[in-house]
């Protein structure tokens, strides 16, 4: 299976559509991040230990970081920065999806539902731009000899 270039990209904003959301908020007002997140009256993070202004504003420079590299990702015109994109999504995805779900005490079940979609959808996400592209997409850099 294959990605095109248009869905790749839509993909990539789709990532950092993500990256720039949590991040900002984590990284620019860690307190109602802690306080709020993921906002809809619904609250995640308050309920997993106590508030660290540090560690929040470190979680909100993770995602503004994977947010930049989707945007670079998206300006690329072969799926291959794309596709590194996805792996660095796919890395911190996975083991950030396996903390949270083996970390549901007290959740309400609605909360559990939407730990499950967001982080396993951000994971998803990541797992399909490491799919490679189709050959028509890719970039042929060497000059061609005229016959």
């Amino acid at each position: 299976s294959s990605v095109s270039m248009t869905l790749r990209r839509i993909l990539l904003v789709a990532t950092a559509a993500i990256g720039l959301f949590v991040g900002g908020w984590a990284a620019i007002a860690p307190q109602s991040f802690y306080d709020a997140f993921p906002g809809l009256g619904r609250i995640w993070a308050a309920i997993d230990g106590p508030f660290n202004g540090h560690l929040l504003r470190d979680v909100g420079a993770l995602y503004l970081g994977l947010a930049a590299g989707s945007i670079a990702a998206a300006f690329s015109r072969t799926p291959d920065a794309g596709r590194a994109i996805g792996l660095a999504w796919a890395v911190f995805g996975l083991p950030h999806l396996i903390y949270h779900v083996s970390e549901f005490g007290g959740m309400h079940p609605i909360d559990v539902v939407g730990n499950v979609v967001a982080l396993g959808g951000s994971l998803a996400l990541g797992v399909v731009l490491m799919l490679p592209g189709p050959a028509s997409t890719m970039i042929d850099l060497q000059p061609k000899e005229n016959a």
